[in-house]
């Protein structure tokens, strides 16, 4: 979601559910438990902390690494939304997910914990696509702020365990592969949640493009938002719900062929974040 370090950025907040599904596909190997130490081959790349011992974040990869760009999706379903899905409210977009299956087209989905419990089926066939790759999103979709978009706030002491119950709802879901990457609710952080956030060992993952896609139904102003603010090693913001984004499968069926003729070859995070790292 939005991007906020005190800094701005666009209306990305929702507070709401966004996600992915699909048929499942072949199954991947699973990589070892997050860990903070630097890429190795059996490793998932992550940033290292910084001098002062915070988590690390990531906004964007090199831009001198060629054309790549990362189109990221929030799967967000807040902790107390059970009663909406209840009746009925889906948190899940199955054709955007067939739809980037069928572009073959690679992303990473950030996932609420309390999405992956909702909807274990469809988790586990995203872990177990090898286009996708699956991180985490915090367990409640509450905010690691104040003042962050109108989201509940997790307390400075269970901002930690809200992460790791994340984990534990993909592995009750089956989810075997999910990434040492973590993307705040809102985009929403400062210092105090980087510190409390150290011994996860996860790499904070923001974005420098912003899709605009959160409630959107102008698909077209959606695939413009993108196209104009893409650079090489982009990570774009966008989500997968039916309910809280309705145009973004449209406005990827239009980004994907107009990035490609201009050069552009989509990756996964964990590719832009490997990058950076062998050229740091």
């Amino acid at each position: 979601m939005i991007i906020r370090v005190r800094q701005a950025a666009a209306a990305c907040a929702l507070g709401a559910a966004l996600t992915a599904c699909g048929a499942p596909a072949a199954p991947r190997a699973a990589h070892p438990a997050p860990t903070a130490t630097r890429a190795t081959p059996s490793r998932p790349p992550t940033l290292a902390p910084g001098p002062t011992g915070l988590t690390p974040v990531f906004s964007n990869g090199p831009r001198t690494d060629g054309r790549t760009v990362a189109l990221t999706f929030d799967a967000d379903m807040t902790a107390d939304e059970g009663a909406r899905a209840a009746r009925g409210e889906r948190f899940d977009n199955p054709q955007l997910i067939a739809t980037l299956r069928a572009l073959k087209v690679p992303a990473t989905v950030f996932m609420t914990g309390r999405w992956a419990d909702e909807y274990p089926l469809q988790a586990r066939s995203i872990d177990r696509d090898p286009l996708f790759e699956i991180a985490n999103h915090s367990y409640s979709h509450y905010a690691f702020t104040g003042d962050c978009y109108g989201l509940p706030t997790v307390p400075e002491d269970r901002m930690r365990a809200d992460v790791e119950r994340a984990y534990a709802a993909f592995r009750r879901a089956g989810v075997t592969d999910a990434m040492p990457y973590f993307r705040f609710p809102g985009g929403c952080y400062d210092r105090t949640a980087l510190k409390a956030l150290t011994p996860t060992g996860v790499t904070a993952v923001q974005w420098d493009v912003v899709s605009g896609d959160a409630f959107a139904t102008d698909s077209d102003a959606v695939a413009r938002q993108v196209l104009e603010g893409v650079r090489p090693g982009s990570v774009v913001v966008m989500h997968c719900t039916r309910s809280a984004a309705p145009a973004t499968e449209r406005a990827v069926r239009r980004i994907v062929p107009e990035l490609r003729a201009k050069g552009y070859r989509f990756v996964k995070v964990s590719q832009l974040i490997r990058s950076a790292g062998e050229q740091r």
